[in-house]
């Protein structure tokens, strides 16, 4: 586990998407506040439920049954084994078990709505999860399961699992049993109380932990692929004024500009020298900034909304102490963060289509301006047995149909279930496992087109049609970062171990790029 000096406070201020990543990532540890007032609106929520249990004996989750179950009374003898009979029948998840950052990230995103203090929970739970992240306890989540409401219960069955020891986890990187890890961190399995493991599986955690992984993921794309694109167009001798700044008054987008901005800024050192190819490019390029800069703008209104479900109490029922009513409600319902994915897949996968088709100009004669085909370094006396990045771009062209086949919404397949209960649901989780892959697989063209970038560059380098001079020192440092894991491609060679080395750098947001953010 990382060391690391940066805490992020729980119950003092709402949390930021960063936040959730730098817990995820550990770069960050978890505290939970030890504020009284907050402490005390807690503990306060689990005194009313117990009061009102005492004293009226019909609560929803605590003395019924669960959803279609409701009219099914349970009585006083048994409601202490109902949230255990919650966690466990739940415990039927398929597909493949979330990576331990994604995981953490669950917890995180559950803590965070959790100390909203209108779930009726003990200050006991809110320790025990800070304690899964904190002494690195991730609980092993099949990703499918869930349609996004009644929340993500199954799925959040494993870190209710989790909490009270039962089933498997990672403890430090390291599978054992939940009960094991517990022990090892000096941490005793929690005893559920009534509605504690409702309030821990009836929320949107999961999908909104994905989409806080996605979010930061597609607000580095923006900048990467606005800087591939001047690469590109310098590869492409392309036409600078393109991306003048007073094209971009005359339609003043707020992202949009910024992506523009970015790309004149990284083509400023061309010098008047310079002699486009064309008068107008095509579009790939001339367009870029109109492509990229839709996801752009809209980043704002995806934090915003992302945001605000981190920091809601989005279970049910919600418990208002200061009014004495427990409020019954489907703020479990996952609609805002569905949107959210499926917008962004959507925006993400055309920045896919537009590195695929100015890859698809970079390796062709008829449009590459006299670089060679495939953009191959070889020498003319082996050009003939030599491909260059033929079936790279034959890759990325496979990668960027799959991520466009993935952009069909996900929010519009609600399926009725639990006997009609759950009749219209959110599928946000589903969509938020979409719009990652569609992630992935931009991430994976974006590569090879940084990899045919470069190389396009280095020949025009190679042939002194451009010069150092010319790049400017912040691409110049740029390519002297990507120099160092991506060799230059003479003699045909297998690329795999390349393109995965770019792709990892990518999701770990290695180069510094812009200054500024979107968002």
């Amino acid at each position: 586990m990382t060391n690391n000096h940066i805490n992020i406070i729980f119950g003092e201020n709402d949390l930021m998407i960063e936040d959730v990543i730098a817990l995820s990532e550990q770069r960050a540890q978890p505290v939970l506040s030890g504020d009284a007032e907050f402490r005390n609106r807690i503990q306060n929520g689990a005194d009313f439920l117990d009061r009102e249990l005492r004293e009226h004996g019909h609560i929803y989750g605590v003395t019924t049954g669960y959803g279609d179950s409701v009219s099914r009374r349970v009585p006083p003898e048994l409601v202490a084994e109902l949230p255990l009979h919650l966690s466990r029948f739940h415990g039927c998840g398929l597909g493949n078990i979330l990576p331990a950052d994604q995981a953490r990230a669950v917890l995180a995103v559950r803590l965070a709505s959790l100390c909203s203090g209108y779930s009726a929970v003990s200050v006991d739970l809110l320790d025990q999860l800070t304690g899964l992240l904190a002494h690195d306890i991730t609980p092993l989540i099949p990703e499918e399961g869930s349609v996004g409401a009644s929340g993500d219960l199954t799925p959040l069955s494993y870190v209710a699992a989790a909490l009270i020891g039962e089933r498997d986890v990672l403890y430090r990187g390291t599978q054992t049993t939940a009960k094991d890890a517990l022990e090892q961190a000096g941490l005793t399995p929690l005893v559920l109380r009534p509605k504690e493991a409702l309030a821990i599986m009836n929320g949107t955690a999961v999908m909104t932990a994905l989409m806080c992984q996605a979010f930061v993921r597609a607000q580095y794309l923006c900048k990467l692929t606005s800087r591939i694109t001047a690469m590109a167009s310098i590869g492409l001798l392309g036409n600078p004024a393109h991306f003048d700044k007073r094209l971009f008054a005359a339609k003043p987008h707020p992202g949009q500009a910024q992506i523009a901005a970015w790309i004149e800024n990284d083509l400023a050192h061309l010098g008047p020298d310079y002699e486009p190819a064309r008068l107008q490019d095509r579009y790939s390029l001339r367009c870029a900034p109109h492509v990229i800069g839709v996801l752009a703008d809209m980043m704002p209104t995806f934090r915003r909304t992302l945001e605000i479900e981190l920091n809601s109490a989005n279970d049910n029922p919600l418990l208002d102490v200061g009014e004495n009513t427990i409020l019954h409600g489907g703020h479990f319902y996952g609609g805002h963060i569905a949107f959210v994915a499926d917008g962004m897949k959507t925006l993400v996968a055309n920045l896919a289509d537009l590195m695929d088709r100015q890859m698809a100009l970079l390796v062709d004669t008829r449009f590459n301006h006299g670089l060679p085909s495939n953009l191959s370094g070889s020498g003319a006396d082996r050009a003939s047995i030599n491909h260059g990045l033929k079936a790279v771009q034959i890759g990325a062209s496979a990668w960027t149909a799959e991520a466009l086949k993935q952009t069909m919404p996900a929010s519009v397949f609600s399926r009725s279930t639990e006997c009609h209960n759950q009749d219209k649901v959110s599928m946000g989780t589903i969509a938020a496992r979409d719009c990652l892959r569609v992630l992935q697989l931009t991430e994976q063209v974006v590569a090879a087109n940084l990899i045919a970038a470069l190389q396009a560059i280095r020949l025009r380098e190679k042939s002194g049609e451009i010069t150092q001079a010319q790049l400017g020192p912040d691409l110049v440092r740029f390519i002297d970062q990507l120099k160092e894991d991506i060799g230059f491609i003479d003699e045909d060679q297998p690329l795999e171990a390349t393109l995965r080395l770019v792709i990892s750098r990518i999701q770990g947001r290695h180069w510094a790029l812009y200054d500024g953010e979107v968002a």
